[in-house]
């Protein structure tokens, strides 16, 4: 789902207090209208434009009353600062995603079942230790900069059993007592992570500050930090780093210019360089 859809539903009051509604059981529109304390109709027309979202879907009952339900589990992520604005797209929740080899900056040993379909959980060796480890120093503008900034080792893990399917014998305590501890865990994680998110939008705000400081206030630290880090993680030929920084090659141009300028790069036989490295 694109995030900018996302944010408009969103930004309507009642239509996220409908979605917290159905977070914790289907309505019915008589329901949610009693909830928000606003007509069925207008109720009707915000559950139409979840429903065109793709957010929620309904099912009818034996007395043919239709419920409302939340369809699929997304996220959203937002960064305001003074250097930008950006969006993550929303994107569906996924038990399953490998996520092996495409976290290079944390440590992720993890330890939980890998759900192939309804029917088969198959027990998966990875493992979860999140270690961020980056040392924050004086730069760091963030109150949680020093915790985050400490290597934090979450060791998450648990063995969770097959789904019972309707009729079938309840599942035995212990499989009980694993999900149990497994939920308790990832809320935990989901805890440090985001403590992680802020303490890197922290830090990366720290950092484009410091950049402006040898730029001027009028420059787009971001734009800059990108061109800096293609010198730094290429060759420095005017190819790699348009590779690198994907955007218009004349702006690239002034901007390695610019950044010459400042006495931040410097060309070397037709190669850019960052002056002591």
């Amino acid at each position: 789902m694109d995030s900018a859809v996302l944010l408009d539903l969103l930004g309507n009051e009642n239509r996220r207090r409908i979605l917290r509604l159905l977070s914790h059981k289907p309505c019915y529109v008589t329901e949610i209208s009693e909830y928000l304390g606003v007509s069925p109709k207008a109720v009707i027309d915000h559950l139409r434009k979840l429903e065109d979202a793709g957010l929620i879907e309904s099912h009818t009952d034996d007395r043919r009353r239709k419920y409302f339900h939340i369809a699929r589990d997304v996220r959203l992520e937002v960064s305001v600062s003074r250097h930008g604005f950006g969006t993550k797209s929303a994107y569906p929740a996924n038990p399953g995603l490998d996520i092996q080899g495409r976290c290079p900056h944390m440590r992720i040993d993890l330890d939980f079942p890998t759900t192939g379909s309804d029917d088969d959980v198959a027990p998966d060796d990875t493992s979860a230790d999140i270690d961020t480890s980056a040392a924050a120093d004086e730069t760091s503008t963030d109150a949680d900069a020093s915790a985050a900034g400490d290597d934090t080792s979450t060791d998450v893990g648990a063995s969770a059993a097959n789904d019972a399917a309707p009729g079938d014998a309840p599942p035995d305590s212990d499989a009980l007592g694993d999900l149990a501890v497994e939920f308790d865990r990832l809320r935990d994680l989901e805890n440090e992570l985001s403590l992680a998110q802020r303490w890197v939008h922290g830090r990366m705000t720290a950092v484009l500050d410091r950049l402006n400081d040898r730029l001027g206030v009028d420059a787009d630290s971001r734009f800059y930090a990108r061109l800096l880090a293609a010198v730094a993680s290429t060759d420095g030929s005017r190819r790699a780093v348009l590779e690198a920084v994907n955007a218009d090659p004349e702006a690239v141009e002034d901007g390695l210019e610019r950044l010459a300028e400042a006495d931040l790069l410097v060309r070397e036989g037709g190669r850019w360089t960052i002056p002591g490295t």
